[in-house]
């Protein structure tokens, strides 16, 4: 009897950043939403959405918050960031190396996005089966689109037809994600998301629409709209 290899799914998320355009005492992920730091409730919604095998969280060395916050009920593997996202999320899949297998799945997901949805992680999980390469979530821009010059005069309008927002997570086979990212490294390219590392390397990542409110908290204003998002969508039956 034939029986198929199991593909597993694991999450990594990058947390080595300082978050400086908070002007904050500590980085955002450990800021304080509605009760939770930031970084748990991405890792309590990426366990309920995701169930992985394990999730790998990419750390400044010695990090003080880290062993004080709420951590999802799964194995969690530590390992420590680089100086940009793309050398910390090479260090999670380097952790990886001796657990995932080739065709393993791997999310990446933005330790400041707490809002994403766990019915959107759901939805990815269900349409990267269908695509060879594998897919991120993103939202077609709706806005019109100005190009500049460098006195930042508005020079044209771009066609924004084709055009989305990257969002994450971000989700890849191990050994094609790895590569990517050594080979981008290789060649000084200093990627700013998973997917572009896949594209570098010839191949089409599948655009998945995700929901607005999956927002990144970049600024101290952001956390205002994150807890309204949270508690939008806490009322909402069924969101979660």
């Amino acid at each position: 009897m034939n029986h198929k290899k199991e593909i597993r799914h694991w999450v990594l998320v990058p947390a080595a950043g300082s978050g400086s355009r908070m002007h904050s005492d500590k980085p955002k992920q450990y800021l304080n939403l509605n009760g939770l730091p930031v970084l748990s409730h991405s890792l309590l919604r990426l366990q309920q959405g995701v169930q992985p095998a394990a999730i790998v969280v990419v750390l400044r060395p010695d990090d003080p918050d880290w062993p004080h916050i709420k951590k999802p009920d799964c194995e969690i593997i530590i390992t420590e960031g680089g100086p940009a996202r793309c050398d910390s999320v090479l260090n999670g899949l380097r952790a990886l190396q001796n657990q995932a297998a080739d065709d393993d799945w791997i999310w990446v997901h933005d330790a400041a996005r707490p809002c994403v949805r766990v019915e959107d992680l759901k939805q990815l999980n269900k349409t990267i089966y269908q695509h060879a390469v594998g897919g991120l979530l993103a939202l077609p821009i709706t806005d019109t689109v100005k190009q500049s010059n460098e006195q930042r005069q508005s020079i044209a309008t771009v066609d924004r037809s084709r055009l989305w927002r990257a969002l994450t997570p971000q989700v890849f086979h191990y050994r094609l994600l790895l590569d990517a990212l050594i080979a981008a490294s290789q060649a000084g390219q200093q990627v700013t998301d998973e997917a572009q590392a896949i594209e570098l390397s010839g191949l089409k990542p599948l655009l998945v629409e995700g929901q607005p409110d999956n927002i990144k908290i970049t600024r101290q204003e952001d956390m205002a709209i994150a807890e309204l998002y949270l508690n939008r969508q806490a009322a909402q039956k069924g969101v979660l």
